[in-house]
This record gives structure tokens, C-alpha cells and sequence, in this order.
């Protein structure tokens, strides 16, 4: 570029006036050019997320990552809960001799939790708007400083003004059917307030080791005091952790058990209590009172309440009267111990004949309003029984931006009850969450809590299917994004900055966005030994493997009529095997650029290599089925027999990267429940329901082997 321009120089000087001009502006512009390059060079490319509400870059400041060494704190100001880094910092006498100024200032012009950052030439200016904003903006000068120190620059000259627009940004944790290693919730709770997510829902079931009715609690369930120094050490980080505890419905952890049996609604059914029973009352409350031990910090109590239809015994009384009479004793005890109750609004709304207006995105308008106007009333007959202490959760995780669904939480709000929306980072995806991490819906559902005020939003994440939590990361960073900034960037954009963010700058190119690319095989694998007229979660009973459910295998005695048979499928199995080349090669580059996460890329690479060999398997079968030049009688012969080998070395390379965050097996003398649902994670004690498919293919294999 310096050559370039000297040359444009002497060119200029060697020319008549009049061809000078036009050189002269190109050199002008040239220089110019030059000048921004070497700015940009110089500043790097600083992403932050969520995005400030206001951000203003000006130049390339003189601190480096590094420099950042002794602070002042004025009267009452103390360093946030933060990493080594920030811990390091020692306290200045005076302002002029410190790097890093911290200040609180009630009256600072942003919402709670806000904050302003200042960077001069030689200094930092952190103010917060109370303890939870100076803490956010330490967050985002981590940030900013992994970004500067990642890519070798100074910190930018820059001022930002930042506040959330929603104040209640809380994500669920489901560990219903297993748990992470506890040192791993302490390592998410970091993670989760770097990205200013401020609260958690556990759906803890039975992970609790309850004292007051201890048969509920398993035997890998975690002690009242080991979920007091978590919620301790989350609210340290500004993260307020409530718990969930199935209610009237999805009972099934607790009714499972002899001694429970007598309070179910149904005898036969381990799914919901019987509400007009006093003695269901003294069990529940038992558990809140555990569970509220347990989250000490908590603001809230979920009761669930949601998927439930009771009979009554009866009793004469409708589902609806039903639902009021367990939610209105349940909701004054929350209040009772000082907790706001959250509950699920699907039955009412089901009951009274407007839940399809909700979800149904065909419906037009007028057609919404006519189900409204003709059901209305089933809602407004209740309406004092509702309880006016309680927050109603309005759940939609496909279709949020439905006319029907914001009709409904505008009903609440309009009758004076309090609304938080429920979104999704995942629901019935095997494997790793689909759709591109639900981010479009995610974003619809912010959005629109925003503008309505609600003041509060859910990011649920299921754990049905049971995918390893550190795929839910990227939905996760997407909903801090838009529950905390608003609609400041593109569903693209957010899956870039989530890479820079989660591995580093140098993939955050769309070059490197193997997930998305995943997304298809793995949602193509979680059939594709199944018979078409079954399902994968539905080929597991009470912990034994049904192999009727997956497809036949070839038969020796009329070989290619299984290939015949199955010509879709394997034409899919081989267009698979190559995107799952094409993503092991991605993971591999990702490999060697990431410089952080390096765990969560290894889950992704095993994902692939499970989804890889099921196609494989196919791929296979037909070599055995119609042997051919590519591979000859006995070869394919020898392929097969060497086919559980491979499996037994996918799945323990699977099983050892999983295992080291996540305990893979339940309790010896765990009792599984009736599994009304049909949840993948709860069809066997061991960790065989995640390979329950290829087991069952296995085993069919092995019998013909038996006969050759």
C-alpha cells in the first residue's frame, strides 16, 4: 500500500496541471483508505453480546487486554464476583493512578441493572445504575478485553450506555431425567452471567433429596445444601434461581412410588394427583417447602399445572372447577412463604375452548376473534377464582407471533393479571436442538414481551430428548440477545457473534457454521432405522429394547430384495455420510482455530460420528445384501461382522466425552415411571435409550449372522 502511493506521488508530480487533479484525489482517497485500513487493523473487530443499547466507537485507545492493573472504587463500590483476571486488580489511592474507575450512581439516566462505559486514551469508567448494572458492565469489559486480547489490539476508544429491556431474562434447567456433574452447574452459572441472564427455573423433580418426604428424592438427587451454595454462588453473579415443582399434572415422579399411589386421580395412572384429596395438598407442600430451602434467593415458585385433565372422583365438578380449586391452594401457599407463583395457562384456556386460536397460525383473524367471542365466557364465569397473586405463563414455541397467542396475553394483562412469555431453545429435538436453535421464534417471542410490557421472559429448555446442555448454548446466547437489547441484529448475525463469542474471532466467518449444516443429518438420523410406521421414541418399554420397531435386516436367503425394499432410505443414508464428511472436516478446522469451548466442539464431533455410523450401518447392510465390485462376498461379509465392533467404539468415544459433565446413568434401584409422554431419556436406566435404534439393528444383525 506505501509503495502504491509513492508511486501514485511521483506520477503526480511528473504529470501537466490539468491530468494532476484527478491523481491528486486519488491520492487523496488512497491515503485516506489507507489511513481507515490501519485504524481498522488496529482496533480489531469487537462483538458484544447482548449488543449495548448504545455503542459509539472513536478510535484505538493506549490500554491493552493487560494493562488493566489497579482500580479506584468510590465510597461503597466493591469489585464484582468475576475471573482471575478481575481478581488480580489491586486497589488505587487516588482516580489519576488507577486504570479502572468504579462508581454507583442511583440517578444514572438507564433502567435497573444499567450501566455506562467509558474508554479514554488511558483510562476505564464503569458507573452502575445499582450493584447488578456495575456488575454488567464489568461484563462486558471482559468482553471486550478477551476480544482485544484474542486479536492483539488495544481496547477501542469508546463510549456505551446499556440497560436491559426486559428485566426478568431467566432460562429453564431440566433435569428430570438426569443430571450434570455439579461442577458443572458452577462453571454455567459463569457463563450465563457473562451473557446477562439473570434467572433460572430448575425443574429439579426428584434431584432434590428432600427431607420432609425422602422416598421422592433419588439417590443421585442433590442435597438441600449443595442447592444452597449453588443458588448462593448464582446470586453472587446477579442470577436469581426458583424452582419448579410439578403440581396437579406430570406427578409421575412422585406418584410412581407404593406410598403415593392412593392420591392418584386415575389408580392406574401415575400422572396427576387427585385435587380433592387434603392429603395431596400435605405431599406438595412438603416439596415447595424443600424446594424453596433449596433456592434460598429465589423470588419464585413454578407450580406447573399445565397438560393435566382430572376426573374428579365423581364429584360433579367440571376440569375447570378442578384446575381452580388445586391453583388457588397452591398459589396462597406460595404466598404464604414469601413466593410469587408462576403457573402454566394452558388448561383454562384449553378448558374454555381458546387454546387452538393460540397455536394455529392458519386461523385469520376474524376466525381468532369468532372462537374468542363464542368461548369467552367459559374464561369470564371463573374470572374471580383466578388467582390475582399469580404470574400466568404464556407458553408458544413455534408459532409466538400468532394473532391468537398475543390475543391471549393481552386478555390477562386486560384483566389485570400478570404475564411472562415461555419461549424455546428446545423441545422434542434428539440429539441437539433444531430449526437453528429456535432462534427466529426466540427472538419473535422477546420482541413481542417487549413491546407489550410483560416485563419478563422463560427460555425453556426440555430435556425430554435429553441433548447435552452445551448444545443449547447458542439458543441460550440468541435469547440473552434479544431479551436484554431488543431487535438490534439478524438471526445470522447472532449465529456469527455466537461463534466468536463461544470459540473465538478467527470462525466467526459463516464458513465455519457446521451446526446448521448438522441440523439435517441429525434430524434425518433419528428415524432412519426405525420402520415407517413407528417412531424411535416409541421402540423402548420399561428399560427393554423392542427390535420389531426398526427395520428388518437383510435376509441371506434372498439377497437384494432388502436393498429393493429399502432404496429410499439408502439413497438418503449416502447423501448423508457425505454432509457428515463435509461437517468432520468443518469441526476439524474449528478444532485448530477455537480458543475456548473446545469441550462443546467435542460434543458437537460426537453427535456427528453417532449420526454418521447409524448411515453407515445402512450403507453396510446393502454392501452385505448385493455385493459388487466395490466390495466382494467375503468382504462384505467381514464388514458386518465387524459392525458391532465399530459401534461399541463410537458409542464409548460418545460416552466418555458426555460423561465428562454429564452423569450417564441412573441409580441402581431407580424406578422408572409409566414415561406417559414417551421421553427418549426415560425408557432405560442405563444410557442404551440414546443408541436404542442401532442396538435393536444389532441385534437383529446378530441373528443372521448366526446362520451364515
Amino acid at each position: 500500500m506505501v509503495a502504491w502511493i509513492s508511486n501514485i506521488k511521483v506520477k503526480y508530480i511528473n504529470q501537466p496541471l490539468m491530468k494532476r487533479i484527478p491523481l491528486l484525489l486519488l491520492f487523496v482517497v488512497s491515503v485516506f483508505t489507507f489511513s481507515c485500513q490501519s485504524t481498522a487493523d488496529k482496533l480489531g473487530d469487537f462483538q458484544l453480546l447482548p449488543f449495548p443499547q448504545q455503542f459509539e466507537i472513536t478510535g484505538v485507545s493506549d490500554l491493552k487486554y493487560d494493562d488493566i492493573h489497579y482500580y479506584f472504587a468510590y465510597e461503597g463500590v466493591h469489585l464484582p464476583a468475576s475471573d482471575e483476571v478481575m481478581k488480580s486488580l489491586q486497589k488505587a489511592e487516588t482516580i489519576e493512578k488507577a486504570t479502572l474507575v468504579l462508581h454507583l450512581e442511583e440517578s444514572l439516566d438507564v433502567k435497573e441493572e444499567g450501566y455506562t462505559l467509558e474508554i479514554t486514551e488511558k483510562q476505564i469508567l464503569l458507573t452502575g445504575k445499582d450493584k447488578a448494572g456495575l456488575f454488567y458492565g464489568f461484563m462486558t469489559l471482559k468482553q471486550l478485553m478477551d476480544d482485544a486480547k484474542e486479536q492483539q489490539v488495544s481496547l477501542p476508544i469508546c463510549k456505551i450506555k446499556d440497560f436491559p429491556l426486559l428485566a426478568y431474562r431467566a432460562i429453564h434447567i431440566d433435569i428430570k431425567h438426569h443430571r450434570e456433574k455439579i461442577s458443572y452447574y458452577y462453571d454455567l452459572m459463569d457463563r450465563l452471567a457473562s451473557y446477562k441472564v439473570n434467572a433460572i427455573i430448575v425443574e429439579a423433580e426428584d434431584k432434590i433429596k428432600y427431607q420432609r418426604q425422602p422416598v421422592v428424592g433419588s439417590e443421585d438427587a442433590l442435597s438441600i445444601d449443595e442447592w444452597q451454595k449453588l443458588s448462593d454462588y448464582a446470586q453472587e453473579r446477579n442470577i436469581e434461581i426458583s424452582p419448579l415443582v410439578q403440581g396437579l399434572g406430570h406427578a409421575s415422579f412422585i406418584l410412581k412410588h407404593d406410598q403415593y399411589k392412593d392420591l392418584r386421580d386415575d389408580p392406574e395412572s401415575d400422572w396427576a394427583f387427585n385435587p380433592l384429596d387434603p392429603k395431596t395438598y400435605e405431599v406438595q407442600f412438603d416439596l415447595y417447602l424443600d424446594a424453596i430451602a433449596a433456592t434460598p434467593n429465589g423470588k419464585y415458585l413454578h407450580i406447573g399445572g399445565d397438560e393435566v385433565h382430572t376426573t374428579g372422583r365423581n364429584s360433579g365438578k367440571s376440569s375447570m372447577e378442578l384446575q381452580m380449586i388445586w391453583l388457588n391452594k397452591v398459589c396462597q401457599f406460595a404466598e404464604e412463604q414469601g413466593r410469587i407463583p408462576i403457573f402454566w395457562d394452558d388448561m383454562p384456556l384449553k378448558y374454555a375452548g381458546v387454546y387452538r386460536a393460540m397455536f394455529d397460525p392458519k386461523l385469520t383473524k376474524t376466525e381468532v376473534d369468532s372462537i374468542w367471542t363464542k368461548n369467552e365466557y367459559h374464561l369470564t364465569e371463573f374470572i374471580d377464582q383466578f388467582p390475582k397473586n399469580c404470574i400466568y405463563m404464556r407458553w408458544n414455541y413455534e408459532t409466538p407471533d400468532t394473532y391468537g397467542n398475543l390475543k391471549t396475553m393481552d386478555w390477562f394483562t386486560a384483566n389485570g393479571f400478570k404475564v411472562f412469555g415461555a419461549t424455546a431453545g428446545q423441545t422434542r429435538w434428539v440429539l441437539m436442538p433444531q430449526e437453528g436453535s429456535n432462534i427466529e421464534n426466540i427472538k419473535s417471542f422477546a420482541l413481542s414481551s417487549i413491546k407489550r410490557n410483560l416485563n419478563g421472559l422463560l427460555l425453556t429448555l426440555w430435556d425430554d430428548d435429553s441433548p447435552h446442555f452445551e448444545l443449547y448454548m447458542r439458543g441460550i446466547l440468541a435469547f440473552a440477545e434479544y431479551a436484554w437489547a431488543g431487535d438490534k441484529r439478524t438471526t445470522m448475525e447472532i449465529k456469527s457473534v455466537y461463534r466468536q463469542r463461544a470459540f473465538g474471532h478467527a470462525v466467526a466467518d459463516e464458513h465455519f457454521a457446521f451446526i446448521d449444516q448438522l441440523e439435517t443429518p441429525v434430524k434425518h438420523w433419528r428415524n432412519v432405522l426405525v420402520k415407517k410406521t413407528a417412531n424411535r421414541n416409541r421402540i423402548t418399554s420399561m428399560d427393554n429394547v423392542n427390535i420389531d420397531g426398526v427395520i428388518e435386516v437383510p435376509d441371506p436367503n434372498n439377497k437384494g430384495k432388502w436393498t429393493e425394499n429399502n432404496a429410499e432410505r439408502l439413497e438418503l443414508a449416502k447423501e448423508m455420510v457425505k454432509v457428515c464428511d463435509s461437517i468432520s472436516f468443518q469441526i476439524s478446522e474449528v478444532k485448530q482455530k477455537a480458543i475456548a469451548n473446545a469441550y462443546t466442539i467435542e460434543v458437537y464431533e460426537q453427535v456427528n460420528e453417532l449420526v454418521k455410523f447409524s448411515f453407515e450401518l445402512l450403507i453396510a447392510l446393502e454392501h452385505y445384501d448385493t455385493p459388487s465390485e466395490v466390495m466382494t462376498d467375503e468382504e462384505a461379509l467381514k464388514n458386518i461382522e465387524m459392525i458391532s465392533e465399530r459401534f461399541k467404539l463410537t458409542r464409548s468415544r460418545f460416552e466418555e466425552v458426555y460423561s465428562k459433565t454429564r452423569i450417564l446413568t441412573k441409580p441402581e434401584h431407580f424406578i422408572l415411571d409409566q414415561d406417559h409422554h414417551r421421553h427418549s431419556a426415560n425408557q432405560s436406566v442405563s444410557f442404551d435409550w440414546q443408541f436404542v435404534s442401532e442396538l435393536a439393528v444389532l441385534a437383529k444383525l446378530d441373528s443372521i449372522m448366526t446362520l451364515e
